[in-house]
């Protein structure tokens, strides 16, 4: 830890427990010596995967996102469920959403997806050696896969198609 940059906890109240999130409103002594307040959000964390199949195009979903009010592209993803292996839950949210399954995995980073108000942690991988079985989405999911080239992804970031933080930066990561 940096010196003089580091927040000291003073009381922490929990303000909204749901069914996966947790939001945290915290006093807190600043380095100056005075108090502040930090609102946050607690995470389970997730995974995300770049899915590539033998002939090269990447497995996306289309799904839409209630927070943002539309329809999203992205690769597939999912939060960590109590005490899951990243690992295991990218298999599984892959086979849920797109019905793939892969041999080989390569753990691409881990990142804090927006560290100013939440713990977040994601985990992203790239799969190959894929072979198609059969999604099985949650009940409450509603998914279309998309398979696209490289070529065609890069137009759909460069058009703002993909504008999902960690799709951006799992495919930058896999060298799409």
């Amino acid at each position: 830890m940096e010196q003089g940059l580091e927040e000291k906890k003073v009381t922490s109240t929990e303000v909204y427990h749901g069914s996966f999130l947790r939001i945290y409103e915290d006093k807190v002594l600043l380095p100056n010596g005075k108090e502040a307040s930090r609102e946050y959000v607690k995470h389970p964390g997730a995974t995300a995967v770049v899915p590539i199949t033998s002939d090269g195009r990447i497995v996306l979903v289309r799904q839409y996102r209630y927070p943002v009010g539309k329809v999203t592209l992205e690769i597939p993803a999912g939060k960590l469920d109590a005490g899951e292996e990243p690992l295991i839950c990218a298999k599984r949210e892959l086979k849920e959403e797109t019905g793939y399954v892969a041999e080989s995995w390569t753990k691409l980073t881990s990142l804090l997806t927006t560290p100013g108000f939440t713990d977040e942690v994601i985990h992203l991988y790239k799969a190959e050696s894929m072979r198609f079985d059969e999604a099985c989405p949650d009940e409450d999911e509603f998914i279309h896969t998309c398979l696209c080239t490289p070529e065609e992804i890069r137009r759909m970031i460069a058009d703002e198609t993909i504008v999902d933080a960690k799709t951006l930066v799992a495919l930058f990561m896999a060298g799409i």
